[in-house]
């Protein structure tokens, strides 16, 4: 079936992912990383980054067309969309002057912690900002969901995210969203259908510490009753808190070691999408997109997870309905 019904509509299975501050993800392997000392590279690899970018990806493994939109500059940003071809990432980004950063993800094969150096990004004007939403107006013409995802270029305002969001209601997409600090929370304004906060992010929206299971629910459900429909909590190793109006679920996971934790939360985003599309219940929600996210953490540098192997996870992930 092209369709699944979301809501009672019948939806295409076409995907708009957003990122506006994509990156060249290099990954180096240390044997052990010695902070002002001299480090050699046991090996390399560089991807294409970006948290839109990550979720493209995830979701081109799952089977679902998709489109990764954003912006990008220079030698870099040409590089970004060569490795999207390379992967069979369709693409529509909108080029503008300056040079997508690079991101530097340092591994330390002796204790399996990643450092990541990020670069803050390329200056963006209103008139780029302006090329682009007359860009993704037209590419969510045939879609059924947006994915907003990731940092914000330098100079761009926080409301962009919550802006992005009406145009999608105006064309009857959906929205998920996955920001923080304050395009997170202006952007909930705008009622995306679901967010991925990790905890603390939650703890920072709500203003408040959440130590409990229940804190967490309640903190969720606040969200809720601000128009989202689905809050997905993200907890590392503690697994997450996957929770609705009505319902909200406990997944926890099987002790791992986890070789990277880069991609992790992309990797549940790009699930859920792919859950949503195909009509999960809440509960299969939370097992799924905690099996992804999961699979991804063991995988090294910026690698995703694949279908066959979230399915094959799935009997690691013990889901319980909470009160």
């Amino acid at each position: 079936m092209y369709g699944t019904a979301v809501g009672g509509v019948i939806m295409k299975k076409y995907v708009v992912t957003v990122t506006l501050n994509p990156a060249l993800d290099k990954t180096v392997v240390v044997s052990k990383f010695e902070v002002g000392g001299l480090n050699r590279v046991q090996s390399m690899r560089t991807d294409p980054g970006g948290k839109g970018i990550n979720v493209a990806r995830v979701l081109t493994g799952f089977g679902v067309a998709v489109n990764a939109t954003g912006l990008i500059a220079g030698t870099q940003g040409q590089l970004v969309k060569r490795y999207l071809e390379e992967e069979k990432i369709s693409e529509s980004f909108v080029t503008i002057p300056g040079q997508t950063r690079t991101n530097l993800k340092v591994v330390d094969a002796s204790t399996k912690v990643t450092t990541e150096i990020n670069e803050a990004g390329f200056s963006v004007g209103q008139e780029e900002i302006n090329n682009f939403k007359q860009q993704l107006t037209r590419l969510l013409e045939d879609a059924s969901f947006l994915v907003l995802s990731g940092s914000l270029p330098p100079q761009v305002d926080s409301r962009i995210y919550g802006k992005l969001i009406e145009i999608a209601r105006a064309k009857g997409v959906k929205t998920v969203l996955d920001a923080d600090d304050s395009a997170l929370d202006l952007g909930i304004a705008a009622r995306p259908v679901a967010i991925k906060p990790n905890i603390y992010e939650l703890e920072k929206l709500v203003g408040r510490s959440l130590t409990e299971d229940a804190a967490v629910i309640t903190a969720s459900r606040e969200i809720i009753g601000r128009g989202v429909e689905i809050v997905i909590v993200s907890m590392g190793a503690q697994g997450s808190l996957v929770v609705g109006k009505d319902e909200a679920y406990r997944a926890t996971v099987e002790p791992m070691i986890p070789k990277s934790t880069v991609g992790a939360g992309d990797s549940m985003v790009g699930v859920l999408v792919y859950s949503l599309l195909e009509g999960f219940p809440l509960s299969k929600i939370a097992q799924w997109v905690t099996a992804a996210g999961s699979v991804t953490a063991s995988k090294p540098g910026t690698e995703v997870c694949k279908l066959p192997e979230v399915e094959q996870f799935l009997p690691k992930v013990h889901v319980s309905r909470q009160s």
